[in-house]
């Protein structure tokens, strides 16, 4: 009898053991909250891709996502401490850093190596050309990244923004408003606004899309950035989160179909065609550009940064102009090899 109470003891404290070493992981992981730059749509599935299939945590990380209202509140977010990682336009974070003069956030991954910002506007209201936006209205959403970038578009195409009649309407409207023809023109990201006005039953050979990129504005979009504070604490978890989301963006590049489901599941009122084709659309143009092909995930080419900072200052004041080895902090990307897409 006393052997089997011995057995059962010893099996007890393997049992026990076991408990242990299987928390001692969850435990020690370094919890993140991290913000979106809008809501849960296709091209955000790379973030929710690495979280679903254990990326994040494999890494030692408890990471929580959540959708943001609009381009500005990931910076604010972001700078308050309140949350630790977000995604942020590129060019919105150095007008706030400039304006702010503090260093309470680093840019340190491009996810749109190429910009999104566009100008998305209806043949059938008269335009053919960017410079027929004259004595046009424009619906450009001011807390928006490619609101932004309107007067740099502007400048570079000969178009007289005093002839222009700029309303500032919001998100949830922009869209709307263009396809039951209240305005003329909007300003938007290229794979949200042109994709949300086909499924509105504007026909496409109506739609006009002209990429802010295609029409001399240069430079990168939305990044990773970072809680300086949280950066210095904890730096191998801030490397551990874009070792574990570039996995995340190399199973979206592969496979965008299975990986949609990770952004479907989050929003009820999303369709799995519409935010497959946003995906889809997002890869293709600004995310595996050939930069990316060529050089990997994350990394910027500082004379690109540097000229595209020099073509922000034609229409942002800046008090202290950065240059690109300040805008952009690289040193938490994994080695170039690792980046590579495969």
């Amino acid at each position: 009898m006393a052997v089997r109470d011995s057995r059962v003891n010893c099996k007890a404290l393997l049992v026990a053991f076991a408990a242990v070493v299987t928390a001692a992981p969850a435990a020690a992981q370094t919890s993140i909250r991290f913000t979106l730059a809008g809501p849960f749509e296709g091209p955000t599935a790379p973030y929710l891709v690495a979280a679903d299939r254990g990326y994040y945590q494999r890494n030692g990380l408890n990471v929580r996502i959540e959708p943001a209202a609009n381009a500005l509140e990931p910076i604010a977010r972001v700078a308050s401490g309140e949350y630790q990682l977000g995604v942020a336009d590129l060019n919105l974070v150095m007008r706030w850093r400039d304006q702010n003069q503090a260093d309470q956030i680093k840019p340190i991954f491009i996810v749109f190596n190429r910009a999104p910002y566009a100008i998305i506007a209806r043949k059938s209201r008269g335009l053919t050309v960017p410079k027929d936006l004259e004595d046009k209205r424009l619906g450009a959403p001011a807390a928006s990244a490619s609101a932004a970038q309107w007067p740099l578009f502007a400048r570079l195409n000969g178009i007289d923004t005093a002839k222009v009649k700029v309303e500032a309407v919001g998100i949830p409207v922009r869209d709307p408003m263009l396809a039951a023809g209240q305005i003329d023109a909007i300003t938007g990201f290229s794979f949200r606004s042109y994709i949300d006005l086909k499924d509105r039953g504007v026909p496409p050979n109506d739609i006009l899309l002209w990429r802010m990129t295609d029409f001399g504005v240069l430079g990168y979009s939305n990044a990773i950035i970072v809680n300086g504070k949280f950066a210095t604490e904890n730096p191998q978890a801030v490397a551990s989160f874009l070792a574990a989301l570039i996995r995340g963006l190399k199973d979206s590049a592969a496979n965008p179909a299975a990986a949609i489901a990770s952004v479907i599941q989050r929003n009820e009122v999303d369709r799995r065609e519409v935010e497959l084709e946003r995906l889809r659309m997002a890869l293709r143009e600004n995310i595996v550009t050939p930069e990316v092909r060529a050089n990997g995930f994350g990394g910027v080419d500082l004379s690109r940064l540097q000229a595209a900072i020099d073509q922000q200052a034609l229409i942002f004041k800046f008090k202290a102009k950065p240059t690109a080895e300040l805008a952009f902090d690289s040193s938490f990307l994994p080695p170039a090899a690792d980046r590579k897409l495969n």
